[in-house]
């Protein structure tokens, strides 16, 4: 396990930007934190890491966004309208959770346990917001 602290959201963009950059085929990044904690700000930078330069945005609304153009395909799951895993796999979005390239989902802890897949690497991401500037990342080391 690996912690960072994080002194602004340029800090946290840069990590998910480190992570991004050593990610390969079949990362699944799981992210934890309450609202406004930084999960979004991370996933900008992992995208960057990526050579993705579209704009991201947290997909809230639409539950995945997906993004082309970069050394790898990169797909943002956003679950926390959802409540389950079994609505989180009536809603479709079990390929995403063995990837043909990177997904990053917010709220995953929304799967429960048990939806790793063989030939995915699952790093999970937490954040826990210290006070209205710093955060604390702690995550699984996987050699970024």
């Amino acid at each position: 396990m690996g912690t960072f602290i994080s002194h602004s959201p340029v800090e946290t963009e840069s990590l998910g930007e480190r992570f991004g950059r050593h990610a390969q085929v079949g990362a699944v990044f799981a992210l934890n934190g309450e609202l406004g904690a930084g999960k979004t700000q991370f996933v900008k930078g992992l995208a960057r890491g990526l050579g993705i330069t579209a704009l991201v945005h947290s997909p809230t609304f639409t539950l995945v966004n997906e993004y082309d153009g970069g050394r790898l395909k990169l797909s943002h799951l956003d679950l926390y309208r959802l409540e389950t895993r079994k609505q989180v796999l009536a809603a479709g979005l079990g390929d995403y959770l063995a990837p043909d390239g990177v997904s990053v989902i917010e709220w995953a802890e929304r799967l429960g346990t048990g939806e790793k897949h063989r030939g995915t690497q699952w790093i999970s991401v937490g954040i826990e917001i210290l006070n209205e500037a710093e955060r604390k990342i702690i995550y699984d080391d996987f050699g970024a």
